[in-house]
């Protein structure tokens, strides 16, 4: 029996268009357990690969932020990247009107509008990392250098640390 092919995403035809290498991984979506840590466990693969694309607020300026699966975003490192005074979560509700994906299918490529984005510094440490792929069930595999050059991003430290939390 012939192996079913994916149906491509936007965001996976804009790096197709591009000539970036990928691969397209599915995996089973469980409706109430949307977060990086199930896509992980999904795809048989460690948390610290799967990272999650998180958009944010500073003032009237959107950007993203795409950490590890397992962390939490500092609000005050991500505001210091956007080089705002304070920045803060979208709702879940503004996520498809702004961004054009839904929770737990946000990629950070193929956006409604190119937002400026900042990758969490670990990705560099890795050989490959997972991102959503613009729907829920599937990953993009990709290197994190390509993926950041693509989406033309800043790689800066971005993630609440024990001593951050201190502060």
């Amino acid at each position: 029996m012939a192996k079913k092919q994916l149906q491509k995403t936007n965001a996976a035809r804009l790096l197709d268009h591009a000539g970036k290498a990928y691969k397209l991984v599915a995996y089973p979506v469980d409706e109430n357990h949307l977060e990086a840590t199930h896509v992980a466990e999904s795809l048989g693969e460690d948390i610290s690969l799967v990272y999650k694309t998180l958009v944010l607020r500073a003032g009237k300026e959107l950007f993203v932020c795409v950490i590890p699966g397992a962390e939490e975003v500092d609000l005050k490192k991500a505001a210091k990247a956007m080089g705002a005074k304070k920045v803060e979560m979208i709702h879940v509700k503004e996520l498809l009107p702004l961004t054009g994906y839904i929770r737990g299918g946000c990629s950070p490529v193929g956006m409604k509008q190119a937002l400026p984005t900042f990758f969490h510094s670990t990705c560099l440490d890795k050989e490959v990392i997972y991102v959503s792929a613009g729907q829920r069930g599937l990953q993009l595999e990709m290197k994190p250098q390509d993926l950041i050059d693509f989406i033309h991003a800043t790689v800066c430290d971005l993630i609440k640390t024990p001593s951050s939390d201190e502060k």
